[in-house]
């Protein structure tokens, strides 16, 4: 760590001055904190925006809820209908033209138009809805549009990067309009869900994912970028179809997608500086786990696939503990994918149980197993694994089926992240509701449709005693006269919160015991009353407290390994993070 500290050279976005005197990284340019929403501001674009510039501008348009005095003076009477409505109004009349679409895709373009046309009101609006909402503009529906991008396809929401763009890379960075950027979330588009590869329409993932960022975590929306790296796709069906958006050739791969990788890698640590978050998101596994090990020595980046989904699953796992017993070190796990999402996860527990007691990670990965296309994962398949799943072989005789394995490793915690649909049979649920009083079953592959099983298939089959959480939402369940609301093992728990707290301490690096400090977090803010429920997460309606705790514990862990870059430490570390959070509310224009 100290040989990578000494490489750290240059000004970052993060070394300029905070003339707001707020935090967050970077001059509060637009207004944009909590700490400043009293404040009158000028709509500056190029010159102070006025007319239909100002009402075509998503910054700083505010629709019908400009006020007399201000469409007088920024030159806007005549150009809107007479009446004024508040911000507050303007969600309700939204809302109800929302619940009238029938089709989930229907509603995502309208979110996106609105986005488009009144950011403020976008993020108002995810923020005070986001149980309704998050839905719709992340998964499952984000899935189908990102099927159906080139169709929807309307106006340019992120950066796209080609290959026909390789050697100029840094220039193409550089047109973007924001000049301080603090997270970047790049996919090349080749396993979006669990819907495989969508090439270039996968930017719906980075749009969404920032979304969240912003209304989950209050990172300003100026400072987010959302990039699409294409270099072709192996979809046949996007190549034959006349309205895709990508490159028309297969997917590269080896020399010539490394080279590009590092091109970009490199370019946008140099025009955004040390301290920008780079998250790789819906990479395929050869990819993802390359990227991740090559780079984390090198660049702020996270990997919300094999990190993320690990930081959630196991604040999960830690809270359902408090209603089944016992210590994580008491427990098997057995999943069934050895994917990104499963090794990440089986991972990140090791490491826990390593940490609570003091004993090898080598030793406590031996409680863990996996089951992949080809079955148990077991010593004697090792020369034929995957490097990352290597370490999960085990000594044991060969299993094909997950009801065997089940049977014969006896798991407490059944995880799914196969991302193939209706796996959890009825026979293993039982099976494992005969081995254990509480299974706790996680269903964790996306979006609904790929989900191992669903909330009521598990309820029924173990009579009430499974403890189930999924990665896709489902609709509360009636049993024997009990209602059992499941939970949602969703990313935008962690990633958001996470995100803020390496931007508001200037983290340089992510370090495993991070990730272990969000979990822990989130799993705090699980209550009584949500068990009683066999919730094992917390409501999404405190989402944006439940962020400011986990950037919190995230930034404290961050300054206790010597990462953090902002100096002097802030005392109250939550009530920092939530000065820093971006603030939807309309301001007053001078």
């Amino acid at each position: 760590m100290e040989s990578t500290m000494k490489e750290l050279t240059g000004e970052s976005v993060l070394d300029l001055d905070d003339k707001a005197g707020v935090a967050g990284g970077v001059e509060d340019v637009y207004g944009e904190d909590r700490a400043t929403e009293d404040q009158p501001i000028t709509p500056w674009t190029v010159s102070v925006a006025c007319g239909n510039t100002l009402l075509r501008d998503p910054r700083h348009n505010k629709g019908l809820a400009f006020t007399e005095k201000e469409r007088d003076a920024h030159y806007l009477t005549g150009l809107l209908p007479p009446v004024v409505l508040s911000q507050d109004h303007q969600e309700k009349r939204l809302m109800h033209i929302l619940r009238q679409y029938t089709v989930p895709l229907h509603r995502y373009m309208a979110m996106m138009d609105l986005q488009e046309r009144n950011e403020k009101l976008f993020y108002k609006l995810l923020m005070d809805y986001v149980e309704e909402l998050l839905p719709i503009v992340y998964t499952p529906t984000v899935g189908e549009a990102c099927q159906k991008y080139g169709s929807i396809f309307r106006r340019p929401q992120g950066l796209y990067i080609s290959l026909k763009e390789k050697g100029k890379i840094l220039e193409v960075l550089k047109n973007w309009p924001e000049k301080t950027i603090q997270v970047i979330v790049v996919t090349d588009g080749e396993r979006i869900l669990g819907l495989g590869d969508l090439g270039c329409q996968g930017m719906g993932i980075p749009v969404g994912k920032l979304s969240l960022y912003t209304a989950l975590g209050g990172v300003r929306p100026s400072a987010c970028l959302p990039i699409t790296i294409d270099v072709g796709t192996n979809n046949k069906k996007l190549l034959d179809d006349e309205f895709y958006i990508g490159l028309r050739q297969n997917r590269a791969t080896g020399q010539e997608y490394a080279e590009l990788l590092e091109e970009f890698m490199s370019a946008a640590k140099q025009n955004y500086g040390e301290k920008v978050l780079i998250q790789f998101e819906d990479f395929a596994n050869h990819n993802a786990f390359d990227l991740l090990a090559k780079y984390r020595t090198t660049h702020l980046v996270f990997n919300d696939d094999i990190q993320g989904t690990a930081s959630v699953v196991l604040a999960g796992i830690v809270s359902a503990l408090k209603i089944v017993g016992g210590t994580l070190a008491d427990h098997t796990f057995l999943f069934l994918g050895a994917g990104e999402a499963g090794t990440g996860i089986a991972e990140l527990i090791a490491l826990e149980i390593s940490k609570k007691t003091n004993t090898p990670v080598e030793q406590n990965r031996k409680k863990i197993w996996l089951v992949d296309s080809k079955g148990l994962i077991v010593s004697s398949r090792k020369e034929s694994l995957q490097h990352f799943k290597a370490p999960w072989a085990h000594e044991h005789e060969p299993v094909s089926e997950l009801l065997d394995a089940v049977k014969a490793i006896k798991p407490t915690v059944l995880i799914g992240t196969s991302g193939v649909g209706k796996t959890f049979t009825k026979e293993v649920v039982e099976a494992m509701s005969s081995i254990n009083e509480k299974p706790v079953i996680l269903s964790l592959s996306n979006p609904t449709s790929q989900s191992e099983c669903t909330a009521e298939e598990a309820y029924t089959w173990s009579e009430g005693r499974a403890i189930f959480a999924s990665g896709s939402p489902f609709d509360p369940v009636e049993y024997n006269g009990q209602t059992f609301v499941p939970g949602q093992a969703n990313n935008a728990y962690i990633f958001p919160g996470f995100g803020l707290g390496l931007i508001m301490s200037g983290t340089i690096r992510v370090h495993d015991d991070l990730l272990l400090a969000a979990s822990e977090a989130l799993a705090a803010q699980a209550m009584e009353e949500n068990y009683a429920k066999g919730l094992i997460y917390p409501p999404f309606t405190n989402i944006r407290k439940i962020s400011a705790h986990i950037a919190a514990n995230v930034a404290a862990k961050a300054y206790e390994l010597g990462l953090a870059s902002r100096l002097p430490r802030p005392k109250d570390l939550v009530a920092f993070a939530e000065s820093c959070m971006y603030t939807p509310v309309y301001r007053n224009y001078r």
